[in-house]
């Protein structure tokens, strides 16, 4: 069987247009499950166990490209629930890191703007909606939190986590 040009430009472009919705699909804004066997530490710390928070952490996401608060402070060794929700018209999302881990994936996400991720260190939020990440401050520092859509993360917005 042959196909035109045509057929399989047509086919590629839906292809991409999935791939470009799946990063904002509405699953990536639910709570994940909890499973200590596949949790990695990194140098910000480590996915938290939700029945081991002690306490929860809201920050507003605007349009405006600005997270209030836009600095926490947590203890070392504290897992803590972050639940971003997202008071804007667009999509937004919160991702924890080093500043060159993001500023990395910043530049990734420009070059691949549909890519799909779903980490425990990052949670995608439709307008209106609410996200949860449950971290574990393993290591003391700052770190970041920023939205890494194209634009965003240039635009400012970015938070800081102190973890003492």
């Amino acid at each position: 069987m042959t196909f035109s040009k045509t057929t399989v430009f047509a086919v590629a472009c839906l292809a991409l247009a999935g791939a470009a919705y799946a990063h904002g699909d509405e699953s990536h804004a639910k709570a994940r499950k909890f499973d200590a066997s596949k949790v990695e530490d990194t140098a910000f710390g480590r996915e938290g166990n939700p029945a081991k928070a002690s306490r929860t952490i809201r920050v507003d996401m605007a349009d405006t490209m600005r997270f209030s608060p836009a600095e926490i402070t947590v203890k070392r060794g504290e897992t803590v629930k972050l639940v971003a929700t997202n008071k804007g018209q667009v999509l937004h999302e919160m991702v924890l890191g080093t500043t060159e881990e993001l500023k990395k994936h910043a530049e990734m996400m420009k070059k691949f703007p549909g890519m799909e991720h779903d980490e425990p260190h990052m949670t995608h939020v439709k307008p209106g909606k609410s996200g949860e990440i449950v971290w574990q401050f393993t290591q003391p520092g700052e770190f970041q939190f920023a939205c890494l859509l194209p634009g965003h993360y240039e635009a400012g917005m970015v938070g800081k986590v102190t973890v003492k």
